[in-house]
């Protein structure tokens, strides 16, 4: 290999590598795209959810999409571990020999013809408390390109590509605002949960995020309303929506608890009930109906 190879383009042949030696099987899990504006709980909701998952014994792959790469810390591990996680988007050497995707060296060594979630965590990821597995995106890997596209390239081959076993589920924390659902990188995703707190701003951005949703296919797209401190904050909420509330398959509403951001990353207390948690009850309404719909 070339030592002067645009990093772009050897993410982008290992992408198409991907792409082209993995067959699509039969699926019997699901995935799950979180998205929001900006600072509305996304990571811990996500990372939440994680935890219910695999406790219900399901096998989870928790996906870092968004460039500040918070979702491990947030899933509890150790922050020296976390810091110390390499992204996708900056272990290239490692993806390369994975996938074969050296220009002209042939296809090399290759994933499965048809990865499981233990199979890419191996190779790409790291295992977090509760055995959750977590792939970690990352950022661009020069600066001044702008666009992620190759980035988001390799992800979506990755995550599309594993195919999901009875009891697997694949959740993916996005970076804010919607240029996700347009670069199509949730295309094939079966739900969306679109997090938003009771402001216009936030609000707006899982509207306009809902249209995209449907436009991509996603069958499935449920609205959580984070941080609701009154039944004020609910009628706000609804007047906000209007007619477009018809986008989303259902709709949650989580109650400001300040013992959550007191005791992040270590949620072991509220996920075990000591002393009960309204919000991760209400949560617990959000799980049962991702495996609801997950499952049909």
């Amino acid at each position: 290999m070339c030592d002067h190879e645009d990093p772009k383009d050897k993410i982008l042949d290992a992408a198409q590598t991907i792409r082209q030696n993995t067959r699509k099987e039969t699926e019997k899990g699901f995935r799950v795209v979180i998205a929001g504006k900006g600072g509305v709980g996304k990571t811990t909701i996500t990372a939440l959810l994680s935890h219910l998952f695999a406790r219900d014994g399901l096998t989870v792959l928790a996906v870092d999409e968004d460039p500040q790469m918070n979702l491990p810390y947030a899933m509890g591990v150790p922050r020296e571990r976390s810091d110390a996680v390499v992204p996708l988007t900056k272990n290239l050497d490692y993806v390369e020999e994975k996938t074969g995707a050296r220009p002209g060296a042939g296809w090399g060594l290759m994933l499965k013809l048809n990865p499981d979630v233990s199979d890419v965590v191996e190779r790409f990821g790291i295992r977090g408390p509760d055995g959750v597995n977590i792939l970690v995106m990352g950022t661009v890997v020069q600066a001044a390109t702008g666009c992620l596209c190759p980035e988001n390239a390799l992800l979506e081959s990755i995550v599309r590509f594993i195919n999901l076993r009875e009891g697997e589920v694949i959740l993916m924390d996005t970076q804010a605002g919607v240029e996700h659902f347009g670069r199509s990188i949730a295309q094939g995703f079966d739900q969306a949960v679109l997090v938003t707190d009771p402001t216009f701003n936030a609000v707006q951005v899982v509207k306009h995020a809902a249209v995209l949703a449907r436009e991509l296919g996603i069958p499935t797209v449920h609205l959580v309303v984070n941080r609701v401190r009154s039944e004020r904050d609910v009628e706000k909420v609804e007047e906000i929506l209007g007619d477009t509330a018809d986008l989303f398959t259902d709709r949650f509403f989580l109650p400001y608890e300040e013992r959550l951001i007191e005791c992040e990353p270590d949620v072991e207390p509220m996920l075990a009930g000591v002393p009960p948690s309204p919000f991760v009850e209400e949560l617990g309404a959000v799980r049962s109906a991702l495996l609801r719909y997950g499952t049909k």
